[in-house]
């Protein structure tokens, strides 16, 4: 079942009516070739392409004839017959279900990658006209949840940025990865069928020859597509955390877009609540639940078996869907999101200048002290504005006896200079954004 909050474009790929214009293509370009080898009559091919062209195919005919055959192909090539006549028995001469089936759904797959390339590049696009919007807007960064030395908001999207770019740069891989065609026959050994009609139907449906083939095309190959797609699931939902802990009430830098007549709670008319992140973040899981039934198919038995194919007919669509939804909305999100630059600041300034440990600690090594001695003096004093007992560091280390034998006053207020941190934003931009060009 597609979801309703499926894109149209994304949908007509996984329809029955698209499935079986695949089917046909494969079927006529096949005939085609061996018209062209002399193995059918060029008059029949014809036949086959007019009358198959421009058809819309009953999909509630052929569902009807499955019913008795129990075979989707055969009914497929059943139904064929019934729209082409007698023409239609040089259809599918010594091809196997498998050759149109997996060539079919690499077909599929290289369409919904173009689609989720194109999402991937929308995506981008928000990301670095947001992160040059901030390139210099200051805030803190955080390790393990806790205040830890200034950054940007714009830096904050440029990792995020370039993460997506490699995101990018898999998909294409992926793409390449499933782009092939197989016409190989029973166990592909292409005893029935002459290989140069794989490689004019490859070249028709723009797919290069599967170099080896069973009877099946090797699932390694969709076992990476669908990993790819796991691991861009996981970006989104990092992003999407991302986002949701700073739209926390204690946080509050940025949040979700909060239209004009909006709710966010039945019960609490103050509520603005982080919806679309938290749905993003249960979506990447889903995407990435995909990825182990991928990998379970790669073992088939001998030259093939079926087991495989119940599950793409799942995944295929559900994850492709899933992931082609999730990227638009994430690069709506970003398009959106409100930004807080004044708590931002007020963030940073939380902990009475703490932020600046690291430097004074470093400062004090290069006047002679040890790395631990340093340590040791900076976060004596350190700790008494995390207790609470102090909101101001600066001031705590002017005070301190052993702190002033190593550093003057002046010394220690050019220690609390905030552009310090943030002095090679440029360079990091450059390589991000602009190292191609």
């Amino acid at each position: 079942m597609i979801p309703r909050y499926t894109r149209p474009e994304m949908a007509a790929i996984w329809e029955p009516q698209t499935r079986f214009r695949i089917w046909f293509e494969i079927e006529w370009h096949a005939a085609d070739a061996m018209a062209a080898l002399g193995i059918i009559p060029q008059e029949a091919a014809q036949t086959i392409w007019e009358k198959g062209r421009d058809a819309t195919f009953d999909v509630a005919r052929i569902e009807e004839i499955e019913r008795t055959t129990k075979h989707d192909v055969i009914a497929f090539l059943t139904y064929l017959s019934e729209i082409i006549g007698e023409d239609a028995r040089y259809i599918h001469q010594g091809m196997t279900s498998s050759d149109v089936l997996d060539t079919c759904f690499n077909v599929q797959l290289v369409r919904a990658a173009d689609l989720l390339i194109a999402d991937v590049d929308t995506l981008l696009a928000a990301l670095k006209r947001r992160a040059l919007e901030h390139k210099h807007t200051p805030t803190i960064g955080r390790s393990h949840g806790v205040h830890a030395e200034p950054t940007t908001f714009g830096l904050k999207l440029a990792y995020t940025y370039a993460e997506f770019a490699r995101a990018r740069e898999r998909l294409l891989a992926a793409r390449k990865e499933v782009a092939t065609c197989a016409i190989s026959g029973a166990v592909g050994t292409f005893a029935q069928v002459d290989p140069r009609v794989e490689a004019h139907v490859a070249q028709a449906m723009g797919l290069a020859v599967e170099p080896v083939s069973t009877q099946v095309i090797a699932r390694d190959r969709h076992a990476m597509y669908f990993a790819t797609l796991g691991v861009v699931a996981a970006s989104i939902e990092r992003l999407s955390i991302e986002i949701r802990h700073l739209q926390r009430s204690e946080v509050l830098e940025a949040e979700e877009f909060f239209s004009e007549g909006q709710k966010g709670s039945s019960a609490m008319p103050h509520k603005r609540n982080p919806i679309l992140t938290e749905n993003l973040t249960g979506l990447a899981r889903m995407v990435r639940a995909y990825v182990t039934p991928a990998l379970e198919n790669v073992a088939l038995w001998h030259e093939r078996d079926i087991s495989h194919s119940s599950v793409e007919r799942m995944i295929g669509p559900d994850a492709t869907v899933t992931l082609d939804f999730a990227l638009a909305r994430l690069a709506g999100v970003i398009d959106k999101l409100v930004v807080y630059p004044e708590t931002m600041w007020r963030n940073l300034d939380r902990l009475g200048g703490l932020i600046h440990s690291q430097r004074v600690m470093l400062t004090l090594t290069q006047k002679g002290l040890t790395r631990e001695d340093a340590y040791a003096l900076v976060q004596r004093n350190a700790m008494k504005v995390w207790r609470g007992e102090s909101d101001d560091f600066k001031a705590l280390l002017k005070a301190d006896r052993d702190v002033r034998k190593k550093l003057s006053e002046a010394e220690i207020e050019s220690l609390f200079d905030l552009s310090h941190h943030l002095k090679h934003v440029d360079t990091i931009f450059q390589r991000v954004f602009f190292s191609e060009t």
